[in-house]
């Protein structure tokens, strides 16, 4: 029995490409067909509000100069390193580790490893894929605020544009590139015209996902084995849509935050770099969302600093000392706006605690050696979030006694209230 053809499939391409990109459907050698079947419903999720869990995490392409970043004595006597002493004013409220990775190589292709310990070329036949920590935290606590997560970054530099965040589908997440943007999803309240307009495009797009569910029918039951896979794959793809569509219906009509300032312009990563940190600070307090990420990509210009060289060629510096002193110089940048970052979210009041108290905040790099591109001894720290005691860690190393940097993304989901006793490569909790 032939299934009917839908009446207008162009029309349903381009709602559907507006909506999360193209959901053409994959070719299936054992079996052509137009549509597939599907039915996923959006569950609800519990949320709190005032005092929830947040979760940011901050990272950048080329790592940071290991000798001038972590300390040698373990604990909390453990030595003020140059990188670190942008962070001395938070100390009590961050633990430093060292021996923390994925146990990957890549160089510049590993980067994008950071937030999920798995390559996206060895990805495809992995249950969650690639998926970064902040995308799965998204997928379980992200329908509780107007924007599941924020993914802040650039689209140019090295290899063009952030690689931070993957979803479960291996697909990236594109970058809100600068503060202008990142202010106007925050608090730009659409005219009631344009909301009516909104509201009525969902339930247009929820017709069309209704039609392709229906006329698919037992499509799933017909292919074989390899066909099977691709059709997961797809209905990855189907899921997202429907988890986007279900938060567009929810805000639609929803008035945002009054904006407590004017909007920013656009200027450079490296002046933009405060502006983009206060707006996820107050992302983050007026719970649009609770997950963000931030990624100080390759449009990071030492120009902007007043050095006349590119980062880099900065990073391959050969142990020559001028070269150092420039990439501390951007190095120690990075730390004083992600210092400040901290001091502004324990200034804010969440509850009976802050808001830093309320938020976990990671930052470091899929690299770790930038001279020599390798994706080891990653440099890490966590702030806030129940995690800050001030302490450095160095944890095993070797291959009998080595601890997966996921471990630790373990710990953070379960602490934001997610139950999972695994991720990306993990072998238990990090304790």
């Amino acid at each position: 029995m032939s299934m009917s053809k839908p009446k207008n499939p162009g029309r349903r391409r381009f709602v559907l490409r507006s909506l999360a990109g193209s959901l053409a459907l994959p070719g299936l050698p054992s079996l052509m067909a137009d549509t597939v079947d599907h039915n996923s419903p959006v569950q609800s999720t519990r949320g709190a509000g005032t005092g929830a869990r947040r979760f940011v995490a901050v990272g950048n392409l080329l790592g940071f100069q290991q000798k001038h970043f972590f300390p040698e004595t373990p604990g909390r006597e453990f030595e003020e390193t140059t990188l670190l002493k942008p962070l001395a004013e938070n100390r009590e409220h961050i633990n430093v580790y060292r021996g923390l990775d994925h146990g990957i190589r890549g160089g510049h292709f590993a980067v994008h490893t950071f937030l999920s310990g798995v390559l996206h070329h060895e990805s495809k036949n992995r249950r969650d894929g690639n998926v970064t920590i902040d995308q799965f935290l998204a997928d379980e606590i992200g329908k509780q605020t107007r924007f599941a997560s924020l993914t802040v970054g650039s689209e140019g530099g090295i290899h063009g544009g952030c690689q931070m965040s993957w979803t479960k589908s291996g697909v990236r997440v594109p970058p809100i590139t600068g503060p202008a943007e990142l202010f106007d999803r925050l608090f730009m309240t659409e005219s009631e015209q344009r909301r009516s307009q909104m509201i009525n495009e969902n339930a247009l797009q929820a017709s069309i996902l209704d039609s392709i569910t229906e006329e698919a029918g037992s499509l799933s039951k017909r292919v074989n084995q390899e066909d099977r896979s691709k059709l997961d794959e797809y209905f990855s793809s189907i899921r997202e849509v429907e988890k986007q569509l279900e938060v567009r219906r929810r805000w639609a009509d929803q008035p945002k935050p009054e904006a407590p300032f004017e909007k920013p312009a656009n200027t450079n990563t490296v002046d933009d770099l405060p502006m983009l940190y206060e707006l996820i600070a107050l992302a983050l307090q007026t719970d649009s969302t609770r997950i963000a990420t931030l990624e100080i990509g390759g449009s990071f210009l030492p120009q902007n600093l007043g050095i006349d060289k590119s980062y880099h060629s900065l990073s391959h510096h050969g142990n020559d000392e001028e070269t150092i002193a420039h990439l501390l110089t951007l190095e120690t940048y990075q730390l004083e706006q992600f210092g400040k970052f901290l001091t502004r979210l324990a200034a804010i009041q969440d509850g009976e605690q802050s808001l830093l108290d309320s938020t976990a905040v990671l930052f470091g790099s899929g690299m770790g050696n930038g001279s020599s591109h390798t994706n080891s001894d990653l440099p890490i720290v966590l702030a806030g979030g129940g995690y800050g005691r001030g302490e450095f860690k160095k944890v095993g190393s070797g291959n009998r006694n080595k601890i997966p940097l996921c471990n630790l993304y373990v710990d953070i989901a379960q602490k934001m209230g997610v139950q999972t006793e695994s991720f990306g490569t993990s072998t238990g909790s990090f304790s």
